[in-house]
């Protein structure tokens, strides 16, 4: 076990020596899947040509990345059906598995409930998707995004027994699922199915102990059931990229060398049960960072942890709106609102002392954005973001904010 285990005794995690110590006896027993390396290349937040079309991708950049992923021992790569503009399957044909020889990486791939409502359904996609990346199987397929208003509908066209015959086929290696809400519902489901090889979680600092993410809790539920987790948003979307200049210097007093999401990645990899933490990187720079750090992983001290949380108590503090900008909110809006995008600068604006300047280049910033997408006050409230939203926001309320602040 790690050295350190009074970080994780003072922080709630550590739930009982003897059950952490059998989970991980069992893992290494059972779980023979784990990439040797922690850092996994999440393809849904990739260089763009034009940043107003996600499904523009600058293809040469992401063939740069790629190589030198790869060079460096790196092996793990995840898609979805809609990422990027429904084009980052695609991308991962053009990038990958076109160009490298298929027994060199591991590839994952999903199938939201948004997208079938049959048995059928799901198989026209599954091979659409096989279609799509190239990859003749997966290594990784999941069930997208599970949460208590989506599984009724996974369990009613048997998805996960779905899933489980397609492993039986040959067309996937190992099966899991991505999840959305509480550690009770997480608990039901790997009680009730077993069969399931690891589980997909938000986790970083920043929600460690949040009301509605609970990162904390949701890997103490999957470690009792001794699944491997993969961890997405560890950066949440780039908050823990860029960071108040007071969290800033608290970083930086314990370690100048580390940069600033570095410490949100290595944070995520240092938790007991994590086998590979997902980084959206988008471009050749951020990828270089995250190598820099994470080729020879060293887990993060008690010490370190402990600034990580004193550093999120600071963002929580500024913090408006806790949004990721996956981009779920966008597919389906009736009004092309680009919703993270506004809360990005809306974000950015709350952190300044606005009666002191009365204006941030950020209402020109606004204004431009206006010419390509709706603005915040054309929100019609039909709740269709609100709906798909992982973080479960108040999407439709935290607009109404925008658009008293750039257009009031």
């Amino acid at each position: 076990m790690c050295s350190d285990n009074a970080a994780y005794v003072k922080h709630g995690l550590y739930i009982n020596g003897i059950i952490i110590a059998e989970t991980e006896r069992k893992e290494e027993k059972d779980m023979d899947f784990r990439p040797e390396k922690k850092l996994g290349f999440g393809l849904m937040r990739l260089p763009q040509n034009d940043p107003a079309d996600a499904a523009d991708i600058d293809i040469e950049q992401v063939k740069k990345m790629m190589d030198l992923f790869m060079e460096k021992g790196f092996t793990y790569f995840d898609t979805a059906w809609m990422y990027n503009g429904f084009a980052s399957e695609d991308c991962a044909k053009e990038v990958l598995t076109s160009r490298y020889d298929r027994s060199s990486y591991t590839l994952a791939t999903k199938l939201h409930a948004g997208f079938f409502n049959s048995r059928e359904d799901m198989d026209n996609v599954f091979a659409r998707q096989l279609e799509k990346t190239g990859a003749g199987y997966f290594d990784y397929y999941l069930l997208h995004g599970i949460e208590a208003a989506m599984l009724p509908k996974y369990e009613e066209f048997d998805a996960f027994g779905w899933l489980l015959d397609k492993k039986a086929q040959g067309l996937v290696k190992h099966a899991g699922f991505s999840f959305h809400d509480t550690p009770e519902l997480l608990d039901e489901i790997l009680t009730k199915h077993p069969e399931m090889e690891f589980v997909q979680i938000q986790l970083n600092y920043l929600d460690w102990d949040s009301q509605w993410i609970q990162s904390r809790k949701v890997l103490e539920v999957a470690n009792k059931h001794g699944k491997p987790v993969i961890v997405m948003e560890p950066v949440k979307g780039g908050t823990l990229a860029k960071v108040p200049e007071e969290a800033e210097k608290m970083f930086a007093e314990l370690d100048p060398e580390m940069s600033v999401p570095s410490w949100a990645v290595k944070f995520a990899a240092s938790q007991p049960g994590v086998m590979v933490v997902l980084s959206g990187m988008s471009s050749t720079e951020q990828m270089q960072d995250n190598l820099g750090y994470m080729e020879d992983f060293r887990p993060l001290t008690e010490e370190e942890q402990e600034v990580c949380f004193r550093v999120a108590d600071v963002i929580n503090s500024q913090i408006a709106v806790p949004c990721t900008a996956c981009h779920y909110c966008t597919e389906g809006c009736p009004m092309k609102i680009c919703i993270p995008e506004y809360f990005s600068i809306y974000n950015e604006d709350m952190r300044e002392d606005l009666e002191e300047k009365g204006w941030t280049i950020n209402f020109t910033n606004y204004e431009k954005l206006n010419e390509k997408f709706g603005k915040a006050s054309d929100c019609i409230g039909c709740g269709q973001c609100e709906g798909v939203c992982p973080q479960h926001l108040p999407i439709i309320d935290y607009l109404k904010d925008v658009a008293a602040h750039y257009e009031g």
